[in-house]
């Protein structure tokens, strides 16, 4: 054998030395604690990555909540507010309406406690019913037309229809009761007398 030539095993195999024995004593024991606290930390780290997010979130729905229950306490607010106030209107609408009225009821009891003639009597109701046809105006009521109207299922509510050659077919012929109408909506019909006219049906 060669001097240069490298040592051999029985198996063929190079003689390990002491450069290729693995580290033994403090040196070894240190760089697994180094790679133990590598792991450690980028355990943390993996978990500190979900904890934060988890974190995120949870604040972000209590942020959610508590803006709900902020809305949910103003739509509760405004409700009693808005039927506080649709009360409050209503009220002084009729409170507006029952001033005007008082004026005819003293016309009304003037007119009772008057000791005057039957025609004086009839002069001062008169004068009532246009005191009182004036503050319906006001309001916005107005009386149903009957006279020289055809008849409107829609305004009238016929009680009788009575056979006349002489008015029009379906022609309101007498107003029983005023009815009226508040804009454009019906307070109550007019009661009416209808004429039935056979020849203008036949023809």
């Amino acid at each position: 054998m060669r001097d240069d030539e490298p040592m051999k095993t029985e198996d063929g195999n190079k003689p390990r030395t002491a450069v290729d024995e693995p580290l033994n004593g403090s040196d070894g024991r240190q760089q697994e604690e180094q790679r133990d606290r590598k792991n450690a930390s980028a355990e943390r780290a993996e978990e500190m990555v979900p904890r934060a997010e988890m974190d995120r979130l949870e604040a972000e729905r209590d942020q959610l909540l508590d803006r709900l229950a902020r809305l949910q306490a103003d739509f509760d607010n405004y409700r009693k507010r808005e039927a506080r106030e649709r009360t409050e209107y209503r009220d002084y609408a009729l409170v507006n309406a029952i001033e005007q009225f008082l004026p005819v009821l003293d016309n009304f009891q003037l007119a009772l406690r008057s000791q005057g003639t039957a025609d004086q009597l009839r002069s001062g109701v008169d004068l009532i019913v246009r005191q009182m046809e004036e503050i319906l105006r006001a309001l916005g009521v107005q009386p149903v037309p009957t006279s020289e109207s055809r008849f409107d299922p829609r305004m009238h509510e016929a009680i009788e229809m009575v056979d006349r050659d002489d008015l029009p077919d379906q022609q309101v012929m007498e107003e029983v009761r005023r009815g009226y109408t508040l804009r454009d909506r019906l307070l109550r019909p007019a009661l009416v007398r209808v004429a039935n006219n056979p020849k203008q049906k036949s023809a």
